[in-house]
């Protein structure tokens, strides 16, 4: 059976990713377990802190699913779980101001948000045809295709590499909004700061994950040349 040995290069950043999505996961149940003393719902933070930063427009929807909160940037939405919509946790209160934060990244104009929405399109392009361009550029002897995907995916990690400062910053705001409102008391934010520290580690996977299927690719287009 044959063994393409470039795979390894993948394994650390598997390994990590695992890891993150364990983390993650684990830390929101956990803190998923303490409500918080002022007893607000992820959605009335949610509207709280928009409304504070003057985004009385960006409706706060609910949506199926687990941990599948986000800020829509082109409806201007913020969709929450139903866990986080209707949860008083600290968990909920810490992610659903995390989805604020984005919102207010949107409405101030937030440099790293702008490009990586603006690069969406090529990165979703990127990441669907990258392997197919590459994998026929080999079979067919064709470099020019394999650069191509080569190229495509590198929009992927571009996209990957400036999630991060947004994400980050998101989480930077919420935390300071939580405080200076006084929705969570001094433990209460430690709390939350575990649970977005942990949602921090998926993307840095994630990002990490890209660089290596990058460089996988690269490896492997060496080799053929």
């Amino acid at each position: 059976m044959y063994f393409d040995s470039s795979f390894i290069i993948l394994i650390p950043a598997l390994i990590i990713a695992a890891y993150a999505q364990f983390k993650v996961s684990s830390t929101f149940e956990k803190y998923s377990r303490y409500g918080s003393r002022n007893g607000y719902t992820g959605a009335q933070v949610a509207r709280i802190l928009l409304d504070s930063n003057g985004l009385y427009n960006v409706p706060v929807e609910v949506i199926p699913g687990k941990l599948t909160d986000h800020y829509d940037p082109t409806k201007r939405v913020m969709r929450l779980s139903q866990e986080v919509f209707y949860g008083n946790s600290v968990a909920a209160i810490g992610v659903a101001a995390h989805e604020t934060g984005h919102a207010i990244q949107h409405s101030k104009n937030y440099a790293p948000l702008i490009i990586r929405n603006s690069i969406v399109p090529v990165a979703n392009f990127g990441s669907s045809i990258s392997w197919i361009l590459f994998a026929a550029g080999l079979v067919f002897g064709l470099n020019g295709l394999v650069n191509i995907g080569i190229l495509l995916f590198s929009a992927v990690v571009i996209f990957q590499i400036i999630t991060l400062p947004v994400e980050f910053n998101a989480s930077s705001r919420a935390l300071k909004i939580l405080d200076a409102k006084g929705i969570l008391y001094s433990e209460e934010l430690s709390m939350a700061k575990s649970v977005l520290s942990a949602a921090a580690m998926t993307y840095v996977a994630a990002a990490l994950t890209a660089i290596a299927n990058l460089l996988r690719l690269i490896v492997i287009s060496r080799r053929n040349d």
